[in-house]
């Protein structure tokens, strides 16, 4: 048996976390995982015939810390697709080591998961956006300095997969027909994940924007690599809760975060619901 706080990687601890979940539902075989982020578990209540599995319950699987963030997965239907939903993450930040953060994703390619959607909560760096707001993220650039494919490559996984369309063209076009059809206003850009917990500097700021970064925050990234690894299809949504450090006079704060993303969820959950029906 692999201890909780143990890595996230070895085969061991996969199986045994797989099977774990497999247990808990039954005959249910999802083929769409949602991770939720910071202010956004709202999605969670509305899955259909829930079943919920408490993260201590999973080998492998540590408490999130992060404020907003439960520790369940949730399974059920929603729009009539099967379906997981991650309702808590793993940051880095937390001291976390990127293949625990990426250990659910592996579960999820276990159970035939094929496309996963995740979500985060970021700050704005595009001048124009006006937060709260949603971003589709069309691209990201990974200054976590941290890959959780790093080292003997674990069954399943590709060593180098391909990451020049890390977010599915297709299902990108899906989510801006939604939200056209929803009257939803959704942005697209490109999203940097940094290591933090610290919120970056306005100097950092000003380098990311030169990088091409339209958005920033602290996730995403390792699930989203290794779901590719898996050959799962990715989408992604940044719920753009601020406008990043250096850009205004206001001072930045995890409350605000969580506030502003309360007040974009329900936008989220009719476009996730959107792209999930006919799935």
């Amino acid at each position: 048996m692999i201890e909780k706080g143990e890595t996230g990687k070895g085969k061991g601890v996969i199986e045994e976390a797989t099977s774990a979940v497999a247990r808990r539902l039954g005959a249910l075989k999802p083929r769409v995982a949602i991770v939720l982020g910071s202010g956004l578990g709202g999605i969670a209540d509305a899955v259909r015939d829930a079943v919920r599995v408490p993260y201590r319950e999973i080998p492998g699987f540590p408490e999130p810390g992060a404020p907003g963030h439960k520790g369940e997965l949730v399974a059920g239907t929603l729009e009539g697709v099967p379906l997981v939903v991650q309702s808590g993450r793993f940051h880095l930040y937390e001291g976390h080591a990127a293949e625990v953060a990426a250990l659910p994703t592996r579960v999820f390619a276990r159970l035939g998961v094929e496309t996963q959607i995740v979500t985060n909560a970021a700050g704005g760096i595009r001048h124009t956006f006006r937060p709260p707001t949603l971003m589709l993220i069309a691209d990201h650039i990974n200054l976590m300095f941290r890959n959780p494919l790093v080292g003997l490559v674990v069954e399943g996984d590709q060593r180098f997969p391909d990451m020049s369309d890390p977010y599915d063209a297709g299902l990108r076009a899906r989510a801006r027909a939604v939200a056209q059809a929803e009257g939803i206003p959704l942005e697209e850009g490109v999203y940097a994940a940094l290591l933090g917990p610290s919120f970056e500097t306005p100097a950092e700021i000003r380098m990311l924007e030169r990088l091409g970064a339209d958005a920033v925050g602290m996730s995403t990234v390792p699930e989203v690599i290794a779901a590719r690894a898996r050959g799962m299809r990715c989408l992604g949504f940044s719920s753009v809760t601020n406008i990043a450090a250096g850009l205004s006079a206001q001072t930045l704060s995890h409350a605000e975060v969580l506030e502003a993303g309360a007040r974009v969820a329900g936008q989220l959950e009719r476009l996730i619901r959107g792209v999930v029906k006919g799935l």
